[in-house]
């Protein structure tokens, strides 16, 4: 799974809510054009970009089972998920090439926004055997 986390305390560019439509656009083609490379070559599994944390809700379970919902992150979030890949690839290096095309997505002025992408594998539930 690729996980782009966004960190304003790690970002040298504007907020995307500043972004002309251009640049939006560049950046929106290029991960299409990622995603259909990928699909393509039969490893994409699925890939998302997540709303702001804006739109996020917090759930936990309240005593009797019942969700109890709170509103969170919150706007002055500093850190949080933005998208995510699950590719199927030959191994790690090849999940870590990935990564580091989609780390370069376009941003303001179609400079490659070198975004931090977290690498991590699936896990699997134990084999029965043991």
């Amino acid at each position: 799974m690729l996980l782009m986390q966004f960190s304003a305390a790690n970002a040298d560019f504007p907020g995307i809510d500043s972004w002309t439509p251009e640049e939006l656009g560049a950046h929106i083609a290029f991960m299409q054009e990622v995603n259909a490379t990928l699909a393509a070559s039969g490893e994409l599994v699925d890939a998302q970009g997540l709303a702001m944390p804006d739109q996020a809700r917090i759930v936990r379970a309240g005593r009797d089972g019942a969700p109890v919902v709170t509103d969170g992150p919150f706007a002055e979030t500093k850190e949080f998920l933005a998208g995510y890949w699950i590719v199927d690839c030959a191994g790690p290096e090849r999940a870590v090439e990935i990564a580091a095309r989609v780390s370069a997505a376009p941003g303001p002025g179609g400079a490659p926004l070198n975004m931090p992408i977290e690498v991590r594998p699936v896990a699997s539930a134990p084999s029965e055997e043991g």
